[in-house]
């Protein structure tokens, strides 16, 4: 199963990081979907995830509270993929929990109320988890 990480098509591989226009995204997922016979997308921008909803077969919420996704964002393994050290990603790591604790109160493409939505509006299957499941005995 094939794995595409929206972080990775939302912003230009530069510094300071700067959104990719949206019609490169779309190229590069229809790319992606056309090289995969199954996958799954990570990613919480509403743009792109629009992209999707007619190829998705099931779609997962994952609706924790505040205080678990911030423990979750300092437990989280280091990603090589986005950081070329662990440094560099645990310096990004006081952006992420503010970007966490305003999360519920945004009303932008990657807020609470975006994402909320379109998991209403999406047809197929769908499951909202509100706990970590690993955490469930």
């Amino acid at each position: 199963m094939a794995h595409l990480d929206l972080d990775l098509l939302a912003w230009l591989p530069i510094s300071p990081p700067e959104r990719r226009p949206i019609e490169e995204s779309r190229i590069r997922i229809n790319s992606f979907l056309r090289e995969q016979n199954g996958w799954v997308v990570e990613g919480c921008y509403t743009e792109l995830l629009v992209l999707l909803k007619h190829e998705a077969t099931e779609i997962i919420f994952m609706d924790l509270s505040v205080e678990q996704c911030i423990l979750n964002a300092k437990n989280r393994p280091w990603e090589p993929h986005k950081y070329k050290t662990q440094e560099a990603e645990d310096a990004n790591l006081e952006m992420l929990v503010s970007w966490i604790r305003e999360y519920k109160l945004g009303s932008d493409a990657v807020s609470y109320q975006s994402h909320r939505n379109f998991y209403d509006a999406f047809q197929g299957n769908k499951r909202i988890y509100t706990e970590n499941q690993a955490n469930k005995h």
